[in-house]
């Protein structure tokens, strides 16, 4: 296991945190961490319970503190995710609880949250359905930011739903609207039986990457397989969920769905070829990678002869 040379400021036991963070740095970098210095920095800013702005501002270490930064970043070096040794992970507007057991919500995601935000804006009191949810993070976006909805957030794993059950319970203990917590193993054909027809906006980042790609250690040792991997094309869950969407959508509703990022035609064809969807397009990321697919609900039946069956859109 590798140790942390210690430098005390000069005249007391405490080390100044700019000290503290440059050689975490320097270990987290040898360690094929991206963003090292940034993540030395949350992880000081943790430690001394400051933000990362105040940073400089702050104490320096005191021996505890020093020697539990340390572990800490022992522990990052090891790619141990950084939202596992904080215990939160920020998505949009929110700080989520997060550990083992539960995908840890990526940034990208934020940009499907968004997309279902503005549509629901659209609608007086909207029901919106999030699919595979994990910790809640779309859900609990949405609820939060779109007070009038009524939000169903669908999860089948036990470790992932203890975990989307705590977020639920702290955001509306904060004041925001509750969402409902359904326990459902999303490819169910009867799934969500009772809404269907009647669902505005359903949200999905299922679990989407083929089962022979190589993953950061990060997502490999950590995130459950069951909330990463889509079997062998990546598409075992993508494919059921599709066709129960058009089920639980009314005439006109929409669905986002994220997708890996070789699926940026696959996906919007699995859409076109179910024929119930309309306004088909895909959504890049902000690395301009292919991300999301979203649809509407078509009022009738298949149309032949509409003419493009689906398009790319930027996000």
């Amino acid at each position: 296991m590798s140790t942390l040379p210690q430098q005390p400021s000069e005249g007391t036991n405490r080390e100044r945190p700019t000290v503290a963070v440059a050689r975490a740095a320097r270990m987290l970098a040898d360690a094929g961490v991206e963003g090292a210095r940034a993540e030395a920095e949350l992880l000081a800013a943790y430690v001394l319970g400051v933000s990362r702005g105040r940073l400089a501002l702050a104490d320096g270490f005191t021996p505890a503190q020093r020697d539990r930064f340390d572990a800490l970043v022992t522990r990052r070096a090891d790619r141990e995710p950084l939202q596992h040794l904080t215990g939160t992970a920020a998505f949009r507007h929110l700080e989520l609880a997060v550990g083992p057991g539960v995908f840890v919500p990526r940034p990208e995601t934020e940009l499907l949250a968004g997309w279902g935000v503005d549509q629901a804006r659209r609608i007086p009191e909207p029901l919106v359905v999030d699919l595979c949810s994990g910790s809640g993070a779309i859900a609990l976006a949405v609820a939060q930011e779109v007070p009038a909805a009524r939000v169903v957030a669908v999860e089948g794993s036990p470790e992932a739903l203890s975990w989307l059950r705590r977020n639920a319970a702290d955001r509306a203990a904060a004041g925001d609207r509750p969402i409902e917590v359904v326990a459902a193993d999303v490819t169910a054909p009867d799934l969500l039986a009772d809404l269907a027809g009647r669902v505005d906006v359903l949200l999905c980042n299922p679990p989407y990457v083929p089962a022979d790609v190589t993953v950061p250690p990060e997502v490999g040792r950590h995130d459950p397989a069951n909330a990463v991997f889509g079997g062998g094309d990546g598409l075992s869950v993508i494919r059921p969920v599709v066709a129960r969407v058009a089920v639980l959508l009314r005439p006109g509703g929409v669905l986002g769905m994220e997708h890996d990022d070789t699926h940026g035609e696959v996906v919007p064809r699995l859409l076109a070829e179910d024929g119930r969807y309309a306004s088909i397009a895909d959504h890049t990321d902000l690395a301009g990678r292919p991300r999301f697919a979203t649809a509407s609900r078509r009022a009738d039946g298949p149309h032949a002869g509409d003419g493009p069956a689906w398009q790319t859109a930027s996000s």
